[in-house]
């Protein structure tokens, strides 16, 4: 397979890693040693404010934002940094310098179910040994909380840089771009921009988020096999870790058949109980990022598997799983959804899997969240979704009340002058020799600066938890950011 760096290799001109500023060593050694503490405690008190976008309420009149804003201007004052509260977007800024170098987060998280976690999803809890469990450890508090003491121990230690370092935390990067991309339409342009919301090593290319969500809406004669109640999933970038649906009018032949059959997908955990409406069939898989299908275990497509043998009668419940069952099955890339199938060398394939099924009387929409590669025209994917859509339609005597359709746009920045740097910086304090560029199916508001990339949090071969209903960040690991945040904004700052 041919190697981003090939692309890259005659655009990067930097010293090898063993030449990193003389003093980083050690600079990083001092904020772990002097600030460890004190930001497991500053990322305690920001993950205390559940800063959950609502529909109802713009984040900036949102209490709970409100609070963690307050928290971000009392830090910033008592670590001596500039700050400037502009809405959606807080700044928070080291030095006067005319150029700059922007560190990129996000203070929203996404929703958690309380009933999933051992304590408040709210309050770090610590029960399990070096971890630091809760929502928005990883996704991206922690490494707001990071970047604050990295800028700390270089103030400390009157390090000159010559570009300005400026900490930029967005308030609604998961359910909203709107007011970021507006807002950088007068935010002046940094020298270097780097987000720290996604992956180690560094990250040059992120998939497009994508979305596929038809609405089914059809009654049926409740005389045969038909299911209703039929729910699962949480929100759109979440691989669904529930689902569930109450089965009707089944005899015991088929109903034995389906328990078989569960047994069969041991991925999943089933659960059969006689209500007196019906049986009920649960299914409890496993919850990922949605840019992950792979990390995850999708309870609404192992539910919609179960039936696949088993003649439905055509409601809104039983369209959406043969819909399901027929364009996206268990496979996790599209190969069953018409055409639209494809990959990129570096990028990897597309992905493609249902998240979450949302009702409004009798109209079920699901959710199908994709993560698209460079490689493949847009208008053509949106015709090949559509074409995929109407042939089911037609094969199946359904028509849909609607299908809405988004289509992303990936990101694939093959020249940034600071991502040898970065990458550098990785291996000098990982040791990784063969540390490379990476891709991620992810999108960060890297997509959104002229000359971006990602930097961290999280390490590579490890399970990213964050959008997960147990996302946690080790100590370890926040140590580890702290050194190579401060060695990135040293190393940046003078570049």
């Amino acid at each position: 397979m041919k190697k981003l760096a090939l692309l890259c290799s005659a655009l990067f001109a930097f010293s090898s890693h063993a030449q990193l500023h003389t003093n980083i060593d050690s600079v990083a050694d001092y904020a772990v040693n002097t600030y460890q503490q004190s930001q497991i405690h500053t990322l305690t008190n920001l993950v205390a404010f559940p800063t959950v976008n609502k529909e109802s309420i713009p984040a900036p009149q949102n209490p709970d934002f409100i609070n963690f804003k307050s928290v971000l201007k009392m830090k910033a004052a008592e670590l001596g940094f500039d700050y400037q509260d502009l809405g959606y977007t807080v700044l928070i800024g080291m030095g006067d310098q005319n150029e700059k170098v922007t560190v990129v987060t996000h203070g929203d998280v996404q929703p958690a179910n309380a009933s999933k976690w051992k304590q408040s999803p709210f309050i770090i809890d610590t029960s399990e040994p070096g971890k630091l469990v809760g929502r928005g450890t990883e996704d991206d508090k922690g490494a707001i909380a990071t970047a604050l003491y990295a800028m700390k121990a270089i103030k400390d230690k009157g390090i000159e840089l010559d570009n300005r370092i400026e900490l930029m935390i967005y308030l609604a990067e998961e359910s909203d771009w709107g007011p970021l991309t507006e807002f950088m339409k007068t935010y002046e342009q940094p020298k270097y921009a780097v987000t720290i919301d996604a992956s180690y090593p560094v990250v040059v290319a992120e998939k497009g988020w994508s979305l596929v969500a038809p609405t089914f809406n059809a009654t049926s004669k409740q005389t045969g096999v038909y299911v209703s109640d039929l729910a699962g999933g949480a929100f759109k970038s979440q691989i669904p870790e529930d689902a569930s649906l109450v089965l009707h009018n089944a005899s015991a032949v088929v109903i034995n058949l389906l328990k078989a059959k569960a047994k069969t997908l041991s991925e999943v955990e089933f659960n059969f109980e006689e209500q007196a409406e019906g049986l009920k069939i649960t299914v409890k898989g496993v919850s990922a990022h949605s840019s992950e299908p792979e990390s995850g275990v999708n309870a609404i497509a192992h539910l919609s598997e179960l039936f696949k043998d088993v003649a439905l009668e055509n409601n809104s419940d039983g369209q959406l799983i043969k819909f399901v069952n027929q364009l996206i099955g268990l496979d996790i890339h599209g190969k069953q959804f018409g055409n639209i199938a494809y990959e990129h060398e570096f990028m990897g394939p597309m992905s493609v899997a249902p998240t979450v099924i949302e009702r409004d009387g009798n109209a079920l929409t699901l959710a199908i969240n994709a993560r698209r590669p460079v490689g493949k025209d847009e208008n053509l994917l949106k015709a090949q979704i559509n074409s995929a859509i109407k042939e089911w339609e037609t094969a199946n005597n359904v028509t849909l009340t609607k299908v809405e359709t988004i289509i992303g746009t990936p990101m694939l920045l093959d020249s940034a002058p600071h991502a040898q740097k970065l990458l550098d910086i990785f291996k000098h304090f990982t040791g990784d020799e063969q540390a490379d560029f990476v891709s991620i199916g992810g999108g960060t508001n890297a997509k959104l600066f002229d000359n971006a990339v990602s930097f961290g949090p999280s390490m590579p071969g490890k399970r990213y938890t964050g959008h997960s209903e147990h996302e946690f960040i080790t100590l370890e690991q926040l140590a580890l950011n702290l050194r190579m945040y401060t060695a990135m904004m040293i190393e940046l700052g003078n570049m």
